[in-house]
């Protein structure tokens, strides 16, 4: 049971990462589709950059560079998604779903040509992304659950909770749900509806692209040679699942990790029922989802504008 904690809390950080980057883009009214495709780069840009960090450094490898270098590369990989979604829907007007699902397609094409060009299928550089707290081990289950973790873990739990103050508490905040909910009167009001969706969009993607160099360093202890489309999906699931709250994201995040790995901690489950384990995220996420629609309660609706484009001349 220990062991299963721990790992549940490990997968889905990589879940809270991309769920807390989606819910601030979709905040501002997009609805990015290309969230899989984000963390597919991000989590090559990250392992990249690692890769090329200690082929040059060798045994002196530091620990501060070994860890500041990739997640900078990650975040600046996601950005660069992000600000072509932007430009492609705020700027060219494109359709955001369509535009979403080529991201996603780009995006995995990326990751398997930096995989297949390099041949560095595997980090030795997570070592660094899964050092804990030197004391864990003395704090028996307390420091199992809580301490042991890399400092990727307890990141995408500080942005989390810092990310969902912005969005309640600070006029930023308020001016983006502004924007998301009806674009046009944030435009009357003075609010820069463009720069704001693409500012959203592209930290959202900064922050989404972490998730998948987490699922890669802390989660597979480096092994790049794998396709994390999927966690991108159930990362814009848990956004519906946790109602567009960060910090509901972090419980939510943990409750998903532990569905989507039970059935490797069960006996006796066949292959094909794995992947029916697999399934239980999306169902509890549909069954969320019909909850709340029944209740139809304000705070637990998604912005009003999400996936439409605003054209100014048309207010």
């Amino acid at each position: 049971m220990l062991a299963f904690l721990v790992s549940s809390i490990r997968l889905g950080m990589a879940f809270l990462f991309g769920s807390t980057g989606e819910t601030i883009t979709e905040k501002s009214g997009h609805l990015n589709l290309g969230i899989p495709g984000v963390m597919c780069v991000g989590a090559s840009c990250g392992c990249f950059a690692e890769y090329l960090y200690l082929s040059e450094a060798g045994p002196n490898a530091n620990y501060f560079l070994a860890v500041f270098i990739p997640i900078i590369a990650t975040m600046l990989g996601g950005a660069v998604m992000g600000l072509i979604f932007s430009f492609l829907t705020v700027t060219l007007r494109a359709n955001q779903n369509v535009t979403g699902l080529v991201l996603t397609t780009f995006g995995v094409g990326v990751s398997d040509y930096m995989i297949a060009e390099t041949g560095a299928v595997y980090s030795k550089g997570s070592r660094f992304f899964t050092s804990s707290f030197p004391f864990a081990e003395d704090l028996g289950w307390f420091g199992e659950i809580f301490l042991s973790h890399g400092i990727l873990i307890y990141l995408a739990i500080i942005i989390a909770l810092v990310s969902s103050f912005v969005l309640t508490k600070t006029r930023v905040g308020l001016n983006l749900r502004a924007v998301g909910e009806n674009p046009a009167t944030a435009d009357a009001a003075g609010i820069n509806v463009s720069r704001y969706r693409y500012a959203a969009t592209c930290i959202g993607c900064a922050i989404a692209g972490l998730g998948g160099l987490s699922f890669i360093m802390d989660y597979l202890n480096g092994n790049w040679e794998y396709c994390i489309d999927a966690i991108g999906w159930l990362a814009i699931a848990l956004v519906i699942f946790t109602v567009w709250k960060p910090s509901v994201a972090i419980i939510g995040s943990i409750i998903f990790g532990a569905l989507y790995i039970a059935s490797s901690y069960i006996t006796g489950v066949s292959f094909a029922s794995k992947e029916i384990f697999k399934m239980l995220p999306y169902v509890v996420t549909i069954i969320v989802l019909v909850f709340t629609s029944i209740r139809n309660k304000r705070e637990n609706q998604p912005p009003q504008s999400l996936g439409l484009s605003y054209f100014r001349e048309e207010r």
